[in-house]
């Protein structure tokens, strides 16, 4: 059996366990920072997607940097990944890096991809298996990237669309963060605001693991849009941006870009400012 495409970017739990045995779906585990060994829990036959050291440009100035073309795809195809693959994306979290996943496969091209709703947490919730990672070499994939600009944006990116009209920079990080009240996370890193921006915590976007309905998403960034056609998503280093966007394209909102570097970035260069 094959699943010839996604009808969403977001499947549920008992979703990915009937469709589980399909020969062209691909199943990546996302989490953030994880340390693979024997007694690692995964959903059965999940593939680890090294967002950090695989899918990131590490040596670049900033954590979890947009890689190359030719390096999203050579990692990718490590992983076993071909042009007609299904995928689904999930981490431990409910959905946080996922979506990262997520976004960074559209940048590459790559249309057949979902983010698991409620990932790891949700899954182990309604009772399905879980298994342990062995040592596994994948037959190479043949997927071909190709680099999607528009979906992402830099530094001097974001500092035009601030004063665009037509477009809304929205901030992921929390409420006390994007109002200066505490400090930020990372060390070093003024406190502070891209100029113009607007704050939505990705938090307020879920209802537990899972994410709120279309119905409850459509409010909540109805509350937020006047007339900008355009959102710049940002946050603190590029991953929770990704939720926001991937909300969004659930409510149907095509004019999506993600800054990369988000305020990691921004904060550095704007330090004396």
């Amino acid at each position: 059996m094959e699943i010839k495409h996604l009808n969403s970017d977001l499947v549920s739990v008992e979703w990915l366990h009937t469709h589980r045995d399909a020969t062209n779906l691909i199943v990546l585990d996302a989490t953030i920072n994880k340390v693979i060994s024997p007694d690692s829990t995964r959903i059965p036959n999940a593939r680890f997607f090294d967002i950090k050291q695989k899918f990131s440009d590490v040596s670049a100035p900033f954590p979890s940097t947009l890689p190359s073309n030719e390096q999203f795809q050579k990692e990718a195809q490590l992983l076993g990944i071909n042009n007609d693959s299904v995928i689904v994306v999930y981490d431990d979290k409910g959905i946080y890096s996922s979506a990262r996943v997520w976004w960074l496969f559209k940048v590459f091209g790559f249309k057949n991809v979902a983010v698991l709703d409620g990932g790891l947490l949700q899954w182990q919730q309604e009772g399905f298996q879980v298994d342990n990672y062995a040592d596994e070499v994948y037959p190479l994939g043949d997927f071909v990237a190709e680099f999607h600009a528009h979906l992402m944006t830099d530094f001097n990116g974001v500092n035009e669309f601030r004063n665009e009209k037509d477009t809304l920079v929205v901030d992921a990080r929390s409420e006390d963060r994007f109002l200066c009240k505490v400090d930020e996370p990372k060390e070093g890193l003024r406190r502070g605001t891209i100029p113009n921006s607007k704050n939505l915590p990705y938090t307020v976007l879920f209802d537990g693991y899972t994410m709120k309905t279309k119905d409850e998403l459509q409010t909540i960034f109805d509350d937020l849009v006047e007339n900008e056609t355009q959102m710049v998503f940002s946050c603190g280093s590029g991953i929770t941006a990704c939720i926001l966007a991937l909300a969004a394209t659930l409510c149907n909102y095509n004019e999506l870009i993600v800054y990369d570097g988000s305020w990691t970035e921004y904060g550095s260069l704007t330090q004396n400012k």
